[in-house]
């Protein structure tokens, strides 16, 4: 595995994944997940620290976002988060890596959650930022503050809502990270940067299928049947877990993130960002960093 920073490739059984890594091989493996609507970008404050601490970094794109590949015509273009938590473990399987801490937000959250509880025994630490855990069924109980902010969810299960997602990508995200993080002000290169993961060929179709199947509104893969099953149950994580969540954020209300401890056995611990939208990682980096770094540092 190549010690620079640079774009690498590597095939699972359904994707060819592009990946950011950099470090020496035989340090230990930080995995960093990206949501919606980012990419691997959204790291980039977290690669010095981390590296200067001993770790080796891998910021894998997600199925429909950038340089990220599915490998035939005939898989489905699924969205559904046991896919999403399935690619990761493939991913690492791929790797080869052992055992690994393990960072993500938003989509790549809910995809940490669930390996988290599917292999604990391959992760020495779950990071999590901006969504709690139990939060991924459409049983789930939802405020009318919450079901406002899931505008988009609801929007997107419409045939207008698919259609301006497809014409107006850039100009939708955008309006969500505005939204989501009122009191952030981004540079137009840094949506810009990112964007350009939304180019991918399968994002829309993946990003619909996403939000559709989350409600019940679209039918899953049959290959992750099993895996969805057991997810119904909301299985509890026994890795040690922290969870991040902006006090301003307009996606998942901190509120959404509250009274998860019983869904862990083992240390966990939630903190607030005052300040802080959807994007804590990239509105308030220094924050963040110290708390992800402390946390890797007392739970080794």
């Amino acid at each position: 595995m190549p010690q620079t920073n640079h774009l690498s490739f590597i095939d699972t059984d359904k994707l060819r994944i592009g990946f950011e890594v950099s470090g020496p091989p035989e340090a230990p493996p930080v995995v960093l997940l990206h949501g919606w609507p980012d990419d691997v970008r959204t790291w980039d404050a977290f690669l010095r620290p981390l590296r200067a601490a001993g770790y080796q970094v891998i910021r894998p794109y997600l199925r429909g976002y950038g340089p990220t590949r599915f490998l035939s015509d005939s898989t489905p273009r699924s969205g559904q988060l046991a896919a999403l938590a399935s690619d990761l473990m493939a991913f690492v399987d791929a790797l080869g890596l052992q055992r690994y801490a393990l960072i993500g937000h938003d989509w790549g959250a809910r995809a940490a959650y669930i390996a988290a509880a599917q292999t604990p025994e391959r992760i020495s630490h779950c990071i999590t930022l901006s969504v709690g855990w139990g939060t991924n069924t459409p049983e789930q109980q939802l405020s009318l503050q919450q079901s406002r902010n899931y505008w988009y969810h609801w929007f997107f299960a419409t045939p207008r809502g698919a259609a301006e997602l497809e014409q107006d990508r850039r100009a939708l995200a955008r309006f969500m990270w505005n939204t989501w993080s009122p009191s952030w002000k981004f540079a137009e290169s840094e949506f810009n940067n990112t964007a350009a993961s939304f180019d991918n060929p399968d994002w829309v179709a993946i990003c619909l299928h996403s939000y559709r199947h989350r409600w019940g509104f679209a039918v899953g893969d049959p290959a992750y049947a099993a895996l969805e099953e057991q997810l119904r149950q909301t299985p509890r994580i026994m890795v040690p877990t922290l969870v991040l969540h902006g006090a301003e954020d307009g996606a998942n209300h901190p509120a959404t993130s509250e009274g998860k401890e019983k869904l862990f056995s083992n240390a966990y611990r939630r903190v607030v960002i005052p300040g802080a939208g959807h994007f804590p990682q990239r509105e308030k980096p220094d924050e963040v960093i110290t708390e992800v770094m402390a946390w890797l540092a007392q739970t080794a």
